[in-house]
């Protein structure tokens, strides 16, 4: 699409003296609310910003407290699985040395075991 600018000696000199007055002022009027819209928005960043600021500033001690008490946390967690694991393992140990050493007795036990709680589930 083809655009043809407009000559602006087309139009009349007496027209254009009242509308290029109107529109200058109104350009006028247009950049003075610009400006004061401006100026009302960076007053309002000057106030805000440090607000924001002040509530980044304490979410992150926040979650750095969070982090503090969250390693040792998991650290213990990690060692107490550690222990229960090995605790397990020794059970299985001593459980398996009873049998080879006891196998008439641990075989009356697992019997007697298994009745109770076979009586139990019904």
């Amino acid at each position: 699409m083809e655009i043809n600018p407009r000559n602006p000696s087309a139009f009349p000199s007496a027209t254009n003296a009242p509308t290029e007055g109107a529109l200058r002022d109104a350009s006028a009027s247009a950049h003075g609310a610009v400006d004061k819209a401006a100026a009302s928005a960076q007053e309002a960043v000057g106030v805000v910003k440090p607000a924001i600021e002040r509530v980044a500033h304490a979410a992150h001690q926040t979650v750095d407290k969070v982090t503090g008490l969250a390693v040792p946390t998991a650290e213990w967690l990690a060692r107490q699985s550690e222990n229960l694991s090995s605790t397990g393992r020794n059970a299985v140990v001593d459980a398996r040395a009873y049998v080879s050493a006891h196998p008439w007795q641990s075989l009356g036990v697992a019997l007697v075991a298994g009745y109770l709680i076979g009586r139990r589930a019904r």
